[in-house]
């Protein structure tokens, strides 16, 4: 379901709206994806922040892991 709001843009921003959304799309509907690809953007950030900090708090013992299996590597 749609629900109608008021924002209120500088005019230089909707000049640029307005060309790139060209006769495609209208303005909410521009406005609409632009706000949906920013969110999908902080998610993937907050995400990724997530999985980095796991990362550096297992380091130590993933080196050690991926050090252990080296040595089990053969020469060719």
């Amino acid at each position: 379901m749609k629900v109608k709001t008021s924002i209120t843009l500088s005019e230089d921003l909707l000049k640029e709206i307005d060309e790139y959304a060209g006769e495609s799309k209208n303005r909410s509907e521009f406005i609409e994806e632009a706000v949906r690809a920013f969110i999908i953007r902080l998610i993937q950030r907050e995400q990724d922040a997530r999985d980095l900090e796991l990362i550096n708090r297992h380091a130590d013992s993933l080196n050690r892991e991926a050090a252990d299996v080296l040595t089990y590597q053969v020469d060719l």
